[in-house]
This record gives structure tokens, sequence and C-alpha cells, in this order.
């Protein structure tokens, strides 16, 4: 097998879009489900098939993983190493930290080892993997990305003026680096109920009497949005120490493991290291285990000016730099002269928009905006060429 359209799993949870996708794709949605995330690769949650045949993803690998992978991929991942998503959310997602991976195999062991389902609620560790991830937003697409800067999350708490957690914020202004910010952001996230219901009612009435610059404006815009969501929940103090910020279409930002972030809401794509672990941190009335949370979060501030990505531009072509080797991204420009892509490994392409063909070995596929296909390595190399623009996952 060279090429094929792939045939994915929708995601149905609660905060995706009933619209986005639709509208986007124009991908049926008759039944009004929230179209969560659409899922391209071979995940066991969420495995791609053959379009033409309904195989799996999965078991087309199995049959000569070597040659759909090439040597480098084969021996260092033995598997697909990245996931591939469409992301549509409507309402916030929440708060998360990802291991990294040498955490995520001990604490997988290690669940094991205690005999925890992989289903079970207060199972942190779904796999053996990492995650850092990349977003592209296809819309405008609001998110939270890293601890800010320690003088500015200590003005913000002081310009609200939660009294509650006085003794808290100054002692960060006391001790203003990544032990003082591990302290800070572990107490606040042990809070007892009562300590924790006078700030957010203290944070209630900030909200009341409005913001006196326009970087409270935009935290009070995020707080407001998630109270709308998760009243009562402690994650309604995030956008004070957290990162806050807004891509625009055809922008995109890294996600480094160990690093808090949230998805707030926008249309984007997503990739990943192949992985389904997760700690929470708010935002969720799922299971906060906060001692593995603060032993998975690197205590450091992440520059706001840095955290877009600026691509390398080529022929047509936008790279992404990214710093792990599971997983790399382009954005390719279709137009009327014939283009040609060299494999380095399994690829998948996503038609963001337009109508671009793919040929490869002399076969050629049609793609629309919404679909993909998979080129397995030993294609060797595939030439696009149309009116439209895809999106490359490969690594």
């Amino acid at each position: 097998m060279s090429v094929f359209k792939l045939d994915n799993v929708f995601q149905n949870y609660a905060w995706g879009s009933k619209e986005s996708i639709s509208k986007m794709f124009g991908i049926d949605n008759s039944d009004c489900q929230p179209q969560a995330e659409i899922w391209m690769g071979a995940h066991p949650n969420g495995c791609s098939r053959v379009a033409a045949t309904g195989e799996l993803l999965s078991d087309v690998i199995a049959q000569d993983s070597k040659s759909i992978f090439g040597d480098y991929t084969a021996m260092r991942f033995g598997e697909l190493p990245y996931l591939f998503k469409v992301l549509a959310a409507e309402t916030p997602l929440s708060i998360q930290v990802h291991p990294s991976k040498q955490k995520a195999e001990a604490g997988f062991a290690r669940e094991n080892e205690q005999g925890i389902a992989l289903n079970a609620a207060h199972r942190n560790y779904k796999d053996p993997n990492h995650k850092p991830e990349l977003v592209y937003a296809l819309t405008f697409y609001k998110a939270m990305n890293g601890f800010r800067p320690i003088s500015q999350i200590i003005d913000l708490f002081q310009q609200a003026g939660i009294a509650s957690l006085d003794t808290e914020v100054s002692a960060l202004e006391a001790k203003p680096n990544s032990d003082g910010l591990r302290e800070f952001f572990t107490a606040i996230m042990s809070l007892d109920e009562q300590r924790k219901i006078s700030a957010l009612e203290q944070l209630d009435q900030a909200l009341i009497r409005g913001p006196k610059t326009a970087l409270m404006r935009e935290v009070f815009e995020y707080v407001a949005e998630f109270n709308k969501h998760y009243p009562g929940d402690i994650g309604l103090l995030s956008p004070l120490f957290l990162n806050t910020i807004e891509l625009a279409p055809g922008e995109a930002m890294f996600l480094h493991a160990e690093t808090p972030h949230a998805y707030v809401q926008g249309t984007g794509l997503e990739i990943m290291a192949n992985s389904d672990n997760v700690l929470r941190a708010g935002l969720t009335p799922k299971h906060i285990d906060v001692d593995e949370l603060i032993d998975n979060t690197l205590f450091v501030s992440t520059n706001p000016k840095q955290i877009k990505l600026a691509p390398i531009y080529k022929e047509g072509k936008l790279s992404y730099p990214i710093p792990v080797d599971d997983f790399g991204f382009d954005i390719l420009t279709a137009s009327d002269a014939i283009k040609r892509q060299y494999l380095r490994s399994a690829e998948i392409l996503f038609c963001v928009e337009g109508e671009v063909q793919v040929e490869v070995n002399h076969q050629a596929l049609r793609l629309k905006p919404g679909e993909s296909v998979f080129i397995s390595n030993d294609s060797g190399m595939y030439s696009y060429q149309g009116n439209g623009t895809l999106a490359r996952a490969y690594n």
C-alpha cells in the first residue's frame, strides 16, 4: 500500500462545537452532536480506517511496519509516533499538564503494578509516553500556555485584591523564583474549601469592580467565561497565573511537556506524540491528583512574547520548528505547478481548504476540505497540485 484515503474517528466530547467542523469541512452533523475532535492516526482509542476497505490503520501497519515507517521510525518508535487531530472547542477544556517521557514510563509501570485499571477514574498514566503538542489555529483560538512572568502574577493578584491569598502572594514576592512558584501553585491547588470559596468570592467582587488595565480586562474575560461552565472551580484563578493567548487563523504554538495549559475556545489542528496522558489542574469535575500534578510540573515562567511559533518559509511550504522528534508539521500550499515532497517517514496529509490532488506512483487521489490521506514511507515521494492548502504530519 502506498497511498489511501482515511476514514477517521470523531470524538463527541461535551465541550465540542456542534457547528464548526460541520461548517468548515461540510461534514454532516444532522444528529447535532458536539463534534469535538477528529482523530487521524493509529491510537487504540480512536484508530483511523482505510476508507476503501474499512481495515484499521493499525492492522495495515502491523502487516509491514518497516516498509510503512522506514528504518528510523521503525527502530526509534516501533509505532506511528504521532496523533493528528482537528479540535473544535466550544467551551473550555480542563487545565492540563502532560508528563515527560521519563515520568510517564515510571508512572505507567507503577500504576500497572498497583493494579489500577486503565479506565479507572483515578488513573493518571494511560501509556508510557510523553505528550508534547503543537496547535495550528484554523479560527481565532483562545488558550492558556505556561506560567506568567512572576512579577506579572504578583501584580495581577494584587490588582484583583484577593485578600485571602495575601500570604501566598507575599511569599511569592519574597521568593520570585522556581521554588517560590512551586510553593505558590501548590498552595493554591491545596486550598481548603473555605479558603477557596473566600478567594473565589473576592475574585467575583474584582470582576464587578472591573479592570484597570488591558491585561486585567483580558484576564477577567477568561475568568467570566470559565465561571459560566465551572462555577466554584479552583481553575477560575488560573488566568491570573497562566499566560492567556489568542492565536489568529494560521498562527501556531507549541506546548511542552510539564507545562500547564488549557484550550478555551476555537478550532485548530493539533499534532502530538501518540499519548493520552493527562494530569488535570482545574476546570474539570474529574480527578485531580495534586501531588502527582506538582511532581510533573516544570515551575518556570513562559515569556508570553515567545509563545507563538515563527514558521520557516520555503518554496510554498511553511515548516514549524518543533523541539521533539515524535512529529513534524508543515503547511503546504498547492498551485497549478506540480510540487514534490520526498518522504522521510509515514505521513498523513489533511486538506484544510480548496482542492488538492496528491499523486504517488501514478496513483492520484483528489482531496477536498476535511479529507485526509496516509502515505507510506516506501512510496519515496509524492507530488501535489491544485488550488488549496494541505497540513502535513510526519516525523
